[in-house]
């Protein structure tokens, strides 16, 4: 069995530490709250996060150096604002290279980066190629009370994918590998911009039929972009794609859609974030996708309206109407942009 070091202690990270510790890993949990650290040993417990309890087998530490002291992996679960540092302090520590696996789900504002290029920038002695992406449907509620779960792992380097495969693989977590990360990645991140629309679409009182049209053609635009970039269309027809947006869009345990549903309820923003006490990753993706639209040239509508209700404080009600009244098109006219990237 493998030593692995989880570093983020919110929800997600609890939930795959409870899979390592499963399949008998010795598993280290690191956050950077001492408290938390010590709260996590003597409890058995991560209230904040999951109301669950933890393996007594998984250790939390608030000591970096400490908590992948001896480790062969680290799974790296950090908000995405955070990625940055924690790799500059890990590329200081990390004496030797192990297997780095990254389940975080975001795109960098400004700098427009994958998390798999944030890490590569930032560390040394990892080439963008050997990082390993964990991405899928995956509640960590639900994780964490071992219902059935499958997710996609991916990397260019098919041995540190497949190490990541046998890491987390069990019966109740079903793991499958992909070579596609940039299909993977933008999958993960760009469903968090849809969910934050479904929560909008709910919390104005529309029905079914407004949110089946918001998920469709947001997996529209997620696909348009992510091929104008160069991944594979057939990805977001996988777990990394319409599985990771449905099961974001439809669940009141996505902490997106419970954004965008106080958004729809006529709360700002600021109001929102306060109220939800963790990271909603959507609302950062927002501005790098809206930026990463401008730049490829590619039209992202739903994206756009969302952006402008959170970072201009346009009405939901009234971005919802401009979306209706937009210009009448051929639904098909996507399908064979996406083929035709893919078969070009």
């Amino acid at each position: 069995m493998a030593k692995v070091a989880v570093l983020g202690a919110g929800s997600w990270g609890t939930a795959l530490s409870i899979v390592l510790a499963d399949n008998g890993h010795d598993v280290r949990l690191w956050t950077h709250r001492k408290e938390q650290a010590e709260a996590i040993n003597s409890t058995h417990k991560n209230e904040k996060y999951l109301e669950i309890m933890i393996p007594e087998k998984i250790n939390a530490y608030d000591d970096l150096a400490r908590a992948i002291q001896g480790v062969s992996a680290i799974v790296l679960v950090v908000p995405t604002k955070a990625i940055r540092d924690v790799c500059a302090r890990l590329d200081t520590i990390l004496e030797e290279k192990i297997t780095l696996i990254h389940a975080s789900k975001g795109i960098e504002p400004e700098s427009l980066k994958r998390v798999s290029e944030m890490i590569a920038e930032e560390m040394e002695k990892y080439a963008y190629e050997d990082i390993v992406v964990l991405s899928g449907p995956s509640h960590a509620e639900e994780v964490g009370k071992r219902q059935p779960t499958t997710v996609t792992v991916s990397s260019l380097n098919e041995k540190n994918a497949k190490i990541t495969q046998d890491l987390f693989i069990n019966e109740f977590f079903r793991v499958y590998t992909s070579p596609d990360v940039i299909g993977v990645e933008l999958g993960g991140a760009l469903k968090n911009i849809i969910a934050l629309g479904a929560g909008i679409s709910d919390g104005l009182g529309y029905g079914d039929n407004a949110k089946a049209a918001l998920i469709t053609r947001g997996l529209a635009e997620i696909a348009r972009l992510g091929t104008s970039l160069g991944a594979n269309p057939l990805t977001f027809l996988g777990l990394p794609g319409v599985g990771d947006l449905i099961v974001t869009c439809t669940s009141v345990h996505s902490r997106n859609w419970r954004a965008g549903n106080l958004l729809g309820k006529g709360n700002k923003l600021d109001q929102v974030l306060d109220q939800m006490g963790m990271v909603v990753e959507g609302v950062r993706t927002t501005r790098a996708a809206h930026q990463f639209a401008a730049k490829q040239e590619i039209e992202m509508p739903i994206t756009n309206g969302i952006y402008k209700i959170l970072f201009e404080e346009a009405k939901p009600k009234d971005v919802v109407d401009q979306l209706m009244n937009r210009t009448k098109r051929e639904e098909m006219d996507d399908l064979a942009v996406l083929l035709s990237n893919r078969y070009a």
